[in-house]
């Protein structure tokens, strides 16, 4: 019999079988069966066994096709070249309306030195949008309200039983102030679960009278909160600015004078 061999070469190894002369009998069952006899010659042959382990395949060439098709590297994002946007939001819903909080980012604008500068903060955009059935909001008649860094911190810091209230006019030291007329009060609950959110805006150019209100319970203001301490370093900027430090060595600070 045969035996199997293993291959020690790196890719490939082989095994040369020698020329054999092979005669098996047969013995008889019956004694009168006579016994027969028969040779066969076993021809040389070799067995070739691979070694994938040791196989190293060699990179496929590029072709002015596939490189082509591949997609350029994408380059460090600037002031300049910012990602595509990306729409973030948070939604509570409630019997009477719905409030969706939205970041907005911050505007750049480039200097003379090539430097870029904020030209306008981020802000959280509020919009509340009143019921039009039952779990359905009329979101063609929201009303919205900014809120600046000031405000979210205001609404960070609120205890619970304290109030507060903002005031916006968008047209202000324009030639339509007074025209339109935006007022937020954040009030405590009878039964302190939470703060009421009632905004009313007043807009004479549009005909406008509406006041939308909702109920924000202690646990979903905990959760804007959180939005707010997250979201306000990146409406500054700041994520930015850090990006572009470098390190610096030596310099005019104070506590070296």
């Amino acid at each position: 019999m045969l035996q199997p061999h293993s291959c020690s070469a790196p890719t490939q190894s082989s095994i040369t079988i020698p020329k054999q002369t092979f005669t098996p009998k047969f013995i008889p069952l019956r004694r009168s069966s006579s016994i027969s006899t028969f040779s066969f010659t076993l021809q040389p042959f070799s067995i070739r066994c691979r070694h994938p382990q040791f196989f190293e395949p060699k990179p496929f060439p590029s072709s002015p096709q596939a490189q082509r098709s591949t997609p350029p590297a994408l380059a460090p994002a600037s002031v300049g070249a910012l990602p595509p946007r990306v729409y973030a939001g948070h939604s509570i819903y409630k019997g009477k309306a719905a409030l969706t909080v939205n970041p907005r980012p911050p505007e750049f604008q480039s200097t003379e030195s090539g430097a870029f500068k904020i030209s306008r903060e981020g802000y959280v955009l509020l919009q509340f949008a009143p019921e039009a059935g039952m779990r359905r909001y009329d979101w063609n008649k929201k009303q919205v309200f900014s809120l600046s860094m000031t405000e979210m911190g205001a609404l960070i810091s609120l205890g619970a039983k304290e109030s507060l209230e903002f005031f916006h006019d968008p047209f202000q030291g324009k030639s339509d102030e007074g025209k339109v007329r935006k007022v937020l009060r954040v009030e405590p609950l009878m039964d302190g679960s939470g703060h009421l959110f009632n905004l009313s805006v007043q807009n004479t150019l549009e005909n406008i009278d509406e006041k939308i209100f909702i109920p924000i319970t202690k646990a979903e203001l905990a959760v804007l909160s959180s939005l707010f301490n997250f979201i306000m370093p990146y409406l500054l900027g700041w994520h930015i600015f850090g990006n572009s430090i470098k390190p610096k060595y030596g310099g005019d600070y104070e506590w070296n004078r």
